[in-house]
């Protein structure tokens, strides 16, 4: 059998970048945003048949790394692999899952088969790949790092230039202290190559790691900083789900949002109502986002989904729940 291969794909948004491992059981490190698995199909085409992929190990459960995650598994009978965390909350049908809904992002359903803890090894053959549990940009987030050619496969910890954005009405107050301690773990490892999330693959790890960690700590000095960063990606991300939003639209999405009245209200303490103007100037002034005449549209590239994809609306709550004779969320009453 020729050497095992790893390749790196860098992805344009709504989807993450995509590791394949080429070895005797290669494995797809998060599969991207469900609106381009047929795109990542073609992608994966040149090098794998995808009928061959053992195993999909997604690095944490969020929409754009966990979305195609349905293609493959309805397709090609895929396995998914996840750590315990994430997979416990996505086989029992859990709301919350990939934060889809309270994101409002499209998740179709998926189920875990491989639950991985730290520790655990992912065995392709001639490589054996290291599980960490990193948690901070999600509970149950994981890195994973392949020894002999010292590569690490770290998600949204941490990029070339920048870190994965925190929530911490979601992953909780200590998220930030969390993301340090888990880089600061990955730094006593020998890598020589780091592939994150989003972003261009990382050759100077060490000193991706240790901007990282510098700029976390000046979000604990300034935890508006946290945000800002948070609120800029995740409308951003909204932006280039439905390509745009009119202006006359935006201030009733945004006050229907839960993750805007959190960090408006709760970190910022104002009045979301009257800071989604501020907002709105921020997203501009740091070029997250411009105006078309009266549609406001995210900056990065980004491939938007076709509409009809989008309108077909499918989150965790919508999944049927096995354990109450197939029904859906909100279709029962509790004892």
């Amino acid at each position: 059998m020729p050497q095992a291969e790893i390749k790196f794909f860098e992805r344009k948004f709504p989807s993450c970048n995509m590791v394949l491992v080429l070895d005797e059981r290669p494995i797809v490190v998060d599969a991207g945003f469900g609106s381009d698995a047929l795109l990542t199909e073609q992608l994966l085409e040149p090098y794998v048949n995808p009928a061959d992929i053992s195993m999909i190990v997604n690095t944490h459960y969020h929409t754009d790394h966990s979305g195609g995650n349905h293609f493959f598994q309805q397709h090609y009978g895929t396995k998914i692999a996840a750590h315990k965390w994430d997979a416990k909350m996505i086989n029992a049908f859990d709301f919350e899952s990939g934060a889809s809904d309270y994101l409002d992002q499209k998740l179709e359903p998926y189920h875990v088969d491989v639950l991985l803890d730290d520790g655990d090894e992912v065995d392709t053959g001639e490589k054996k790949f290291l599980v960490f549990h990193i948690p901070g940009h999600t509970l149950g987030h994981i890195a994973l790092y392949e020894p002999t050619d010292q590569v690490l496969i770290v998600g949204d910890l941490f990029h070339r230039d920048d870190v994965g954005w925190l929530n911490i009405f979601r992953e909780g107050v200590g998220a930030i202290h969390r993301s340090i301690e888990s880089i600061e773990r990955l730094t006593k490892l020998p890598v020589k190559i780091a592939y994150s999330g989003h972003g261009p693959e990382i050759r100077n790890p060490k000193q991706s790691m240790e901007r990282a960690i510098e700029r976390f700590n000046r979000w604990i000095e300034n935890p508006e900083s946290i945000g800002w960063h948070g609120l800029k990606r995740i409308f951003a991300y909204k932006l280039m789900l439905i390509d745009g939003m009119d202006k006359k639209d935006i201030p009733q999405y945004l006050l229907s949002s839960s993750w805007f009245i959190d960090i408006s209200k709760h970190l910022f303490r104002k009045n979301p109502e009257q800071f989604i103007t501020p907002f709105l100037n921020e997203m501009i002034r740091s070029k997250a986002a411009t105006w078309h005449g009266s549609v406001l549209k995210a900056t990065a590239p980004y491939i938007a989904p076709d509409q009809k994809w989008i309108d077909e609306d499918v989150k965790p709550i919508d999944w049927s729940d096995k354990r109450h004779g197939g029904k859906k969320r909100g279709e029962w009453n509790e004892d």
